[in-house]
C-alpha cells in the first residue's frame, strides 16, 4: 500500500514540478483589467464619448490578449509534451530496473501529457488541439504495449 501511494505522489510531484517549471521560466499572459471608470455603467447607451472609447481600447486589448494566450497555450502544450516525453523515456530506459520509480515516472509522465492536452485546448487551433490529443493517444498505446503487453510476450516464450 505505501508503494502505491509513494507511486502515486511521485507521480504528482513531477507533474507538478514540470507545470510550475514551465510558468516560472515561460509564465501565463495576465489579463487585461476592466476599467475602472466602466465598472459602474449599467447601460451602455448612456456612455460618454470618452467611455466608449475606454470600451473599445478595452476591447481590442482583450482581442490582443486572446490571440496572445492562444499562442502561449499552444507553446506551454508543446514545452508540456516534451517534458512528458522525456520523463517517459526516461522512465522506460533508464528507471526500469527501479520499479517504484519507473512507475511513479511513468504516471508522472502521463499527467504532464494529460496537462499538455489540456493546455493545447488553450488554443484557438483545432488541428493543434487534434494533434495533441493525437500524441497522447500514440504515447498511452506504445506505452502500454512496451509495459503490460511485450513483459507478458516475452515471458510466455
Amino acid at each position: 500500500m505505501l508503494k502505491v501511494l509513494y507511486t502515486i505522489f511521485l507521480a504528482i510531484m513531477l507533474a507538478f514540478f514540470i507545470g510550475l517549471g514551465i510558468e516560472a521560466f515561460y509564465p501565463t499572459l495576465r489579463t487585461p483589467e476592466f476599467p475602472t471608470e466602466l465598472q459602474t455603467i449599467k447601460d451602455p447607451s448612456s456612455m460618454t464619448a470618452e467611455q466608449q472609447q475606454i470600451q473599445k481600447d478595452y476591447d481590442q486589448q482583450m482581442k490582443d490578449w486572446q490571440k496572445e494566450n492562444s499562442i502561449h497555450s499552444r507553446n506551454t502544450s508543446m514545452y508540456a509534451v516534451i517534458a512528458s516525453i522525456v520523463i517517459l523515456v526516461l522512465s522506460l530506459t533508464v528507471l526500469h530496473k527501479i520499479e517504484i520509480l519507473t512507475d511513479g515516472f511513468l504516471l508522472g509522465g502521463l499527467l504532464t501529457l494529460l496537462y499538455a492536452i489540456v493546455r493545447g485546448f488553450g488554443s484557438d487551433d483545432n488541428k493543434f488541439r487534434f494533434l495533441m490529443v493525437t500524441v497522447g493517444l500514440i504515447v498511452a498505446l506504445i506505452l502500454g504495449y512496451i509495459k503490460f503487453i511485450r513483459p507478458k510476450a516475452a515471458s510466455s516464450k
